[in-house]
């Protein structure tokens, strides 16, 4: 019997660690939602620039789960509009606008989703399992 409540004890710890992780992505995801549209406080200067969540391997209860590692700043290029009316606008006009595409946010906030419920599944399965198999054992 240890050996089954030892084994779902990892599937769980292992769902918990992905639930968690996709949590914290969910939230870089809304951050740069937020900031799709903000410019520079100063002339010329730089915008916010899009964070990504880098997950790592992580060991819990014996078992390979995951962890966020780090969040870092999407190196690609920013996006700029002419626009020499506005504070934030260089010597030429131009302003920077932020490397966030809502569209690709919106979908990596749809796949952090359906990680997140996957998960949850799993979790519940894994406690489905425990609870039956004490019912076997009990007849």
């Amino acid at each position: 019997m240890a050996e089954i409540r030892s084994q779902s004890a990892a599937a769980m710890a292992v769902a918990a660690s992905a639930l968690k992780a996709q949590q914290g992505r969910m939230r870089i995801i809304a951050e740069n939602i937020a900031n799709a549209n903000s410019t520079a406080r100063t002339a010329g200067g730089d915008p916010y620039r899009r964070q990504v969540p880098v997950f790592r391997p992580a060991r819990v209860e014996g078992a390979e789960g995951v962890a966020m590692a780090r969040v870092e700043g999407d190196q690609k290029d920013f996006k700029t509009e002419y626009d020499p009316g506005n504070p934030a606008a260089d010597a030429k006009g131009y302003v920077k606008l932020p490397n966030v595409d809502t569209l690709v946010e919106a979908l990596d906030m749809k796949e952090a989703q359906r990680a997140y419920e996957a998960n949850l599944n799993v979790i519940e399965t894994a406690r489905s399992m425990q609870s039956r198999t004490l019912d076997i054992l009990k007849k």
